[in-house]
């Protein structure tokens, strides 16, 4: 298991596939699960879409497939209910209750549509994912949150507005490379862990990011920072260190190299 994680850390982007990348980790947590019901799963989503839609050229019609597999004949939908449930953001565990989070959710429908030779990304929505379908021609936009609903113009007018008000105007989307997808996946885990006082559990969660992008700079510097609160000031400083070799960021490397000096004069 410890292997999986540490080769998605040395492979190149393009070559991780979402939907076991992200089984690899969530089996981090529950090493006595079997994987292989999981993978008949993915292989029934793959099949289904195979028989009704393999040949399907329009972004469109490959959308409406997606939804009519994962939504309508296997009952993927977004918790609503309790989705702040550390189980939306795992895998194994989205698989089993059929609920999820956008970005578990999003990496089902991205890996079922890629297994069958089509186009998709997740789009890195502020404050939500998004899914986009289909090429540079007539791409269509789906959300897997609410059942791979087709989302239009004026739904993404006030998904911006939303964010906007909180956070000024919406000036950039973008898809997200796979990589960054499995540190979307694991930063949610982490904020949960946090919120509910499980800090060991979240410094965990950041060692694995830390793993699993190398050059993260942010999951580094949280890291960080829950080994002092740890009070493994050597560890800290180790992960201090590799901030800066790997960012040239001159305010974060400030702000490292102040904590270092701070740490060096207690």
């Amino acid at each position: 298991m410890h292997d999986d994680l540490n080769r998605l850390g040395l492979i190149d982007d393009e070559e991780i596939v979402l939907d076991e990348a992200a089984l690899s980790l969530a089996l981090l947590d529950q090493p006595d699960v079997d994987l292989e019901p999981y993978d008949r799963t993915l292989d029934a989503i793959t099949a289904g879409l195979e028989r009704i839609g393999e040949h399907l050229e329009e972004a469109g019609d490959q959308a409406a497939a997606l939804q009519t597999v994962l939504a309508g004949e296997f009952g993927f939908i977004g918790d609503d209910e309790t989705y702040d449930d550390p189980a939306n953001a795992d895998l194994i565990r989205v698989i089993d209750r059929r609920r999820g989070l956008p970005i578990s959710l999003s990496i089902l429908y991205v890996a079922a549509a890629r297994r069958v030779g089509w186009r998709a990304e997740i789009l890195d929505f502020p404050g939500h994912v998004l899914v986009l379908v289909g090429a540079d021609v007539a791409p269509v936009i789906i959300d897997p949150f609410i059942g791979g609903t087709r989302v239009d113009a004026e739904r993404l007018a006030a998904l911006a507005t939303a964010f906007a008000s909180d956070n000024g105007p919406v000036t950039h989307v973008s898809a997200m490379p796979n990589r960054a997808i499995l540190i979307r996946l694991l930063q949610n885990q982490a904020s949960r862990a946090e919120q509910a006082g499980q800090g060991r559990r979240a410094l965990t969660l950041y060692e694995r990011m830390t793993i699993v992008a190398p050059e993260y700079a942010h999951a580094w510097w949280q890291r960080a920072r829950l080994e002092l609160v740890d009070g493994d000031v050597a560890k800290a400083r180790a992960s201090l260190g590799t901030i800066l070799e790997i960012t040239r960021d001159p305010e974060l490397r400030q702000q490292v190299t102040d904590t270092l000096n701070a740490l060096a004069a207690a």
